[in-house]
């Protein structure tokens, strides 16, 4: 994914180069700026054997099986597959089993699964506004967010029950959640309507005026939602990461809204084949010359997830480890004594949570616990334009993947070509999907799938000059086309949930208008003196200002305007 030390991009979650170190779990070559003594040498691991839990309740029959045509697929692949045999290379060590006989004859059916009695990333803790409500959607549900009076998290069902109005949109008053529709304010804790300004003198509020709360947790900096409105949250399955309360463990961690699924985002994050080539000399390690077949080995399958190790065939003794945990966490750990014999920790960390159809919020954490002095040296923004530049690398593909996913309307199994020397984890995620995916709103298996039963709802926030009175999208809302709610826009995908990067377009504009005041001032008193001295040097200091002008326009350029491939540029 991205540099290490900025918001990673998924991609460059793997590195292609196998001379570096750290390129077993970042591509980035900021890995390295993180570990100020990378490893000369990692030892490859141990080997678990596969643990399978399976459950013992009777199995449902699937959603939807392989359809005929796969077998006329399967026919094709087995001719292709015979046809390089002759050149001394068999199908089946280059394509992974078809899915079908193979799956059902190992017994692989369906578990016991609820999407909503699970906990979900919401939003990083630092960058929750402290004084204004955060509309965010878990699958089909939109809920919103805030801080109450007391500064503890609250979270709702981001709809009034006057008139379906989004509290999202409304405002903080006095520390409880108002509607500014008609003036309706909620309490925080229970939920309960406290105020409504056109009710008769002495009239009761309805106990109907109620919003449907649901349990939050701050967490490790992330906050967390459980999504069961009935059932009482169950804390064993919030994760926790070890390496994040390990002392003096540092980290980066930065959010992005994305225009495709969640489980196509997590596709691509468990892809380390594409680096090389999507992101070819992004930075320093990603190389398209270092694309190779790739080495995988499942250790666990669970109900839960699955997890294993992976490395590269012209370096097989370097291996990453990879872990997926329901519902959508994905991380890579990797630990390894330094030079003066000291053990250090590396961990990458991806959150992903399914945002409504064809949308994804990803939280991205890369931490370890020794820092190189070269990452303070570089502004943070900077490492966070350059996780946008990979994830707009990577948007034309995932979101036309998206795209005929929905319309082919068939599973996974009959559209991939999953190679064993690539694919392995992208399988292994499809056949969990198989497992568990019936109970999710929708999902794509590999074997099996269900489609939304609802089409997807677009909504349209203002734009342009009246965009300042929208409070949720974006969060802060604020004017000028750049603050359109357009997640092909790294504007909208990154900076308005970023409290960091607003604050530095926020200060590159101010100094770019003073600057433009500055230069403007000078340039009227070198035509009024009457020295030529005088004039030289405010005519120099008029050109010094314009200077100044162009490398804040270009600054708040970096932070806000999408990357374009060199060969796509008018």
């Amino acid at each position: 994914m991205d540099p290490l030390v900025s918001s990673p991009s998924p991609s460059m979650a793997f590195s292609s180069s196998s001379s570096s170190p750290m390129a077993l779990t970042s591509q980035s070559p900021f890995t390295h700026l993180f570990l100020k003594h990378p490893p000369p040498h990692i030892p490859s691991f141990p080997l678990k054997p596969i643990s399978t839990t399976t459950s013992t309740k009777p199995k449902p029959k699937p959603t939807l099986s392989l359809k005929p045509n796969l077998l006329r697929r399967r026919a094709v692949a087995e001719d292709v597959g015979a046809e390089t045999s002759k050149g001394g290379e068999d199908h089946q060590n280059v394509l992974l089993s078809s899915p079908g006989v193979e799956e059902a004859e190992a017994g692989e059916g369906e578990e016991e699964y609820d999407w909503r009695e699970e906990w979900y990333p919401l939003y990083l803790t630092k960058e929750v506004p402290d004084d204004s409500p955060l509309g965010l959607t878990v699958f089909d549900k939109q809920i919103v967010l805030y801080r109450d009076g007391d500064g503890v998290f609250r979270c709702h069902e981001d709809r009034c029950p006057h008139r379906l109005a989004k509290l999202s949109e409304g405002q903080i008053v006095d520390g409880r959640l108002e509607c500014l529709y008609h003036g309706w304010q909620f309490q925080g804790e229970s939920g309960q309507c406290v105020k409504i300004p056109q009710l008769s003198p002495g009239a009761k509020i309805p106990r109907s005026a109620c919003l449907k709360s649901y349990h939050v947790k701050d967490s490790q900096g992330v906050v967390w939602v459980w999504m069961s409105e009935t059932t009482s949250p169950n804390h064993s399955k919030l994760p926790f990461f070890e390496h994040y309360a390990r002392p003096n463990f540092q980290d980066l961690s930065t959010i992005h809204e994305l225009p495709y699924d969640h489980s196509i985002l997590l596709e691509n994050l468990m892809d380390p084949a594409h680096v090389p080539i999507s992101h070819d000399r992004t930075d320093w390690t990603a190389k398209r010359e270092d694309a190779q077949p790739l080495l995988f080995n499942v250790t666990e399958r669970t109900p839960r997830g699955f997890a294993g190790q992976w490395g590269r065939s012209r370096n097989p003794s370097l291996m990453n480890t990879l872990r997926f945990s329901a519902p959508c966490v994905l991380q890579n750990n990797l630990e390894f004594v330094d030079k003066k014999g000291v053990k250090q920790y590396f961990s990458a960390l991806f959150l992903c949570r399914p945002a409504g159809q064809g949308r994804s919020m990803l939280i991205v954490r890369f931490g370890a616990s020794a820092r190189s002095p070269v990452a303070n040296l570089l502004p943070k923004w900077y490492f966070h334009q350059n996780a946008g530049k990979v994830f707009e690398q990577d948007m034309g593909f995932l979101s036309s993947q998206n795209e005929l996913l929905m319309k082919s309307k068939v599973p996974t199994g009959e559209l991939y070509l999953n190679l064993r020397s690539s694919d392995t984890w992208v399988a292994e995620y499809r056949k969990w999907m198989d497992k568990v995916g019936h109970g999710m709103p929708y999902y794509f298996g590999l074997r099996t799938l269900s489609l939304p039963k609802v089409p997807a709802v677009v909504e349209h926030a203002p734009a342009g000059p009246v965009a300042a009175a929208a409070a949720a999208m974006p969060t802060k809302g604020g004017l000028g086309a750049l603050h359109a709610p357009n997640l092909t826009n790294r504007y909208f995908r990154h900076v308005v949930h970023c409290k960091g990067c607003r604050g530095v377009v926020r200060a590159f504009g101010a100094w770019k208008n003073a600057l433009l005041v500055v230069s403007v001032v000078t340039a009227a008193v070198a035509v009024l003196v009457s020295g030529w001295q005088w004039k030289a040097v405010m005519l120099v200091l008029a050109a010094v200002c314009l200077g100044g002008v162009y490398a804040c326009s270009s600054a708040v350029s970096i932070v806000t305007t999408n990357f374009i491939r060199t060969h796509r540029r008018l």
